[in-house]
């Protein structure tokens, strides 16, 4: 194997040299970076040269030079839904289009309707599309087109079971084993799990569940889960006062597959003439805003949704510039954010 013959190689590890990369050898801002480098106001002509010598000794190729002048972004109606009412793909898109403008690139948005394959076939077939983002898109016939169409591809929030096409996502298995952990490290063994089942991310959510009950030789079966038909907080509060109506102490613990069922949830150990934490504790996965602001705050898992976006954004970059050929699966580690939903208990 070569080794590096310069600095800059050995800096960003045989990788393609990006724009935080020269940030750091200039030790200024990545905005001042992108406006030394496209020609922009604003940066004194000491600095502009500067910045301009390091991405010249670093190789730093432009985005622009990358085969293609825009990339497209195919939003599922799953990700639009979810983008009206409970902000996840919004955070996730918000961390594509930022990205997008710090590096120059023209990102067009694509929502994804019923029976759209042949629509979204010729958009991405039009010649200066040189890549294609797949936002929260699970069907097969979407993916199919996306595979069919021979440019490089990143799906976000989702993956491709067959592994055609490389995909960034959080880690949703190992983050609910975590909850779960975290829920049977403080004394609780009698756990429900709160799902509304359909995408594959969330069945990778019940599984981490599963996965840290067995470990622990407890019960983990189907008669353990509530099922919801919509990530609404009131479909949530009255399948728990449902289940705790007969038995308001069947479980110390309800662990939810987002933050939008925990909030329902709370409300429902609540109407149910019970507390929480005290009686019943509550996590939530996400850690979206109001998540902070419920009665308790949430205790809930942070997904890096905002990172998710940029990874992929520049995933696909290495793609199209021909660094990266093999279809790949990115997983972000998440992580408990600690509040007053959860209590230990003997």
């Amino acid at each position: 194997m070569r080794k590096p013959d310069n600095q800059a190689e050995r800096d960003t590890g045989y990788r393609r040299v990006r724009l935080e990369d020269i940030a750091t050898r200039c030790r200024t801002s990545l905005s001042t970076v992108s406006r030394a480098l496209s020609g922009e106001k604003g940066v004194s002509s000491e600095l502009r040269a500067r910045i301009q010598e390091v991405a010249r000794a670093m190789r730093y190729t432009p985005a622009q030079e990358l085969g293609g002048a825009r990339i497209v972004l195919v939003i599922s109606q799953v990700a639009m839904l979810d983008y009206n009412r409970y902000q996840f793909s919004w955070y996730v898109l918000q961390g594509l289009k930022e990205r997008a403008k710090v590096l120059g690139i023209d990102l067009t948005i694509h929502p994804l309707n019923d029976s759209d394959n042949g629509a979204l076939q010729a958009l991405l077939e039009e010649a200066d599309v040189g890549g294609v983002l797949a936002l929260t898109v699970d069907d097969s016939g979407t993916l199919n087109t996306v595979v069919n169409l021979k440019k490089p591809a990143v799906l976000v929030n989702t993956e491709d079971p067959l592994m055609r096409l490389s995909s960034v996502l959080p880690c949703n298995r190992s983050a609910t084993r975590m909850a779960c952990e975290y829920l049977l490290d403080r004394g609780h063994r009698d756990i429900l799990f709160l799902i509304h089942p359909g995408r594959r991310t969330i069945e990778q959510r019940e599984d981490g569940w599963r996965e840290a009950m067995r470990c622990r030789q407890l019960a983990c079966d189907d008669s353990r889960i509530l099922t919801v038909t919509d990530w609404l907080p009131e479909l949530a509060e009255q399948a728990v006062i449902a289940r705790l109506r007969d038995n308001p102490h069947e479980c110390t613990a309800i662990l939810c597959a987002n933050d939008s069922l925990a909030l329902g949830a709370i409300n429902g150990v609540r109407a149910s003439g019970l507390r929480v934490p005290e009686d019943i504790s509550v996590i939530g996965m996400n850690n979206l805003p109001q998540a902070e602001f419920s009665t308790p705050p949430l205790t809930t898992v942070h997904l890096p949704v905002q990172e998710i976006g940029t990874l992929a954004l520049e995933l696909l970059q290495d793609m199209i510039a021909g660094s990266v050929n093999i279809p790949r699966r990115v997983e972000l580690a998440c992580a408990i954010v600690e509040r007053q939903s959860v209590a230990r208990i003997a």
